[in-house]
């Protein structure tokens, strides 16, 4: 079995800040508090969080959507890779961003939901704020 869910929170920055933030190594790694290499393009690697979180970027529509195959260190081995959709809408006050995560393992899915709120969201709404 695999899970998804959707969260999303309000970044008060546009779409197009954000879009290219997510897609630069260094921003990347700015907001979110560990190293990122980004490889900026359709069929482009990544990794995140110090390597933890490694991908492929899968589609890209500017300023609107990024698709990726997401896949964490401590995925079971069996484990397909995830998949995550980064959603941006132009909103009062910024940015509406929603994650899309799905494929996740069962036992996980929990977990990763609070990370993005935790690990991305309150950084980056500090990161987007200053």
């Amino acid at each position: 079995m695999s899970a998804s869910f959707k969260v999303s929170t309000l970044l008060p920055a546009s779409p197009e800040r954000i879009y290219k933030a997510w897609l630069d190594s260094s921003e990347h790694g700015l907001f979110s508090g560990g190293t990122a290499e980004i490889d900026p393009v359709i069929g482009g690697a990544f990794t995140a969080w110090d390597g933890y979180i490694k991908g492929t970027t899968l589609a890209l529509t500017p300023y609107t959507r990024i698709l990726q195959s997401w896949r964490a260190e401590d995925f079971p081995e069996e484990a397909v890779d995830s998949q995550l959709e980064v959603l941006l809408e132009a909103a009062t006050g910024g940015t509406r961003l929603t994650l899309v995560h799905s494929n996740l393992p069962d036992e996980q899915a929990e977990e990763f939901k609070q990370g993005w709120a935790d690990y991305y969201f309150t950084p980056m709404n500090a990161y987007f704020s200053g």
